[in-house]
């Protein structure tokens, strides 16, 4: 690694996005570094961590993002032992480290969301590109707050969830949106939709009609790409909702899946080619985008007759 090459990842991104650069760069340096047996090259995680002041599981973590190094000894150390002596490497190295500590905005909600839902609510802001698949209710990103504040309260004695938990999660939720309004580097969203979700009423009449002028507002801008698979339809249907969430190079896509109680992320080459083809067979089989206006219009008229 030159610090020429090291500057084109160094670009605006968050501390969620820096620790999988972090991380890559980790497991590469590993996986180049030199036995000490002198026989070849290439590092275990035991042989890496060995002597030093954390275990195998800990680097793991960090190599996949997961985690940070919180000690900057920890990373000159393991540094040391893959043979990096270039200045300009190791500083490079150092900023992303520094960078990687910094807390992001939803680290104040942390205690209010789901396991791994804070990992991926990081690089969903730090993403190039969102692929999205949604069968149930209308994709977060999307929603409005009058929206979102029924679907939480119809929910809230169910869950028995308080009066704080609802507001501070709406707070979230508006709060991501931004990575698509922003005037700086808005994510580019596709999302394919079923119609069942984008039918589904929250609220009432009232609720629903402002929720599809805004879909149809956001599905007019350069970068916002939504269709919708009609109940009719025989096509393919993916069994569950997904993210996939493409970065600038190197970094991996990673696909995001919600569960009852907790977010999983992963970059696995086949869990990527596997919702990858998903994604397309569904793309392919929809109603074309621009045929998505129209059907809204028809739903907000609907919610107009007695």
């Amino acid at each position: 690694m030159t610090a020429e090459g090291a500057g084109t990842v160094a670009t605006k991104t968050g501390p969620t996005i820096r620790r999988m650069q972090l991380g890559q760069e980790l497991r590469r340096l590993r996986q180049q570094a030199p036995r000490d047996d002198g026989d070849g090259q290439g590092l275990t995680l035991a042989a890496a961590v060995r002597g030093l002041g954390f275990t195998e599981s800990k680097l793991y973590r960090v190599e996949n993002g997961l985690t940070s190094l919180p000690k900057v000894q920890d990373l000159k150390e393991l540094l040391d032992r893959y043979g990096v002596t270039d200045l300009d490497d190791v500083e490079f190295l150092l900023e992303i480290h520094k960078n990687s500590l910094n807390r992001g905005w939803w680290s104040v909600y942390r205690s209010l969301m789901p396991s791994g839902f804070g990992m991926s609510v990081g690089l969903e802001g730090d993403a190039k590109i969102l692929r999205v698949y949604e069968p149930c209710v209308l994709y977060g990103l999307f929603q409005t707050e009058a929206y979102a504040r029924a679907q939480f309260e119809i929910a809230k004695p169910i869950d028995e969830r308080t009066t704080e938990f609802v507001e501070r999660n709406i707070e979230i939720r508006m709060r991501r949106k931004e990575v698509i309004t922003r005037s700086d580097r808005p994510v580019e969203v596709h999302a394919i939709l079923e119609e069942a979700a984008v039918r589904r009423v929250y609220g009432g009449p009232d609720v629903m009609r402002e929720q599809y002028a805004h879909l149809a507002d956001l599905c007019a801008l350069d970068h916002v790409t939504v269709q919708i698979l009609p109940l009719s339809q025989p096509v393919y249907r993916a069994p569950e909702s997904f993210v996939l969430m493409e970065f600038e190079s190197p970094l991996p896509t990673v696909v995001s899946k919600d569960g009852q109680d907790t977010v999983s992320l992963t970059d696995k080459d086949t869990e990527l080619w596997r919702f990858s083809r998903r994604f397309d067979a569904m793309r392919a089989g929809a109603p074309s985008p621009g045929e998505t206006s129209d059907f809204l219009q028809r739903l907000a008229r609907e919610m107009e007759r007695p």
